[in-house]
């Protein structure tokens, strides 16, 4: 199953390479793209539990790797107002 890192750039600036065990993250963003934080985090919830399903059902077990990515960035997000923008800087081979 091919993995994948992607970079997310806060409200702050700051920059973090965030993992996902499968390419589904390409699916529901777009490089270059800014999201508020209330759209990007429905996105990143379901694209992250899409690539743990996908993992689980190959290997018999969910992504663990995966679920605590999300709960950094679900942890980070709580910083900024829901309507700051998160952007989706790119995507990398793992």
């Amino acid at each position: 199953m091919p993995s994948m890192h992607y970079i997310l750039r806060w409200p702050d600036q700051t920059e973090t390479t965030c993992y996902s065990p499968s390419l589904v993250i390409k699916d529901f963003f777009t490089t270059g793209t800014a999201y508020p934080l209330a759209e990007f985090l429905p996105r990143i919830r379901q694209a992250t539990q899409i690539a743990s399903d996908r993992v689980e059902a190959k290997f018999g077990f969910a992504c663990s790797r995966a679920n605590d990515q999300l709960a950094d960035i679900e942890q980070r997000a709580a910083r900024f107002d829901p309507l700051a923008p998160v952007e989706m800087l790119a995507f990398e081979d793992a």
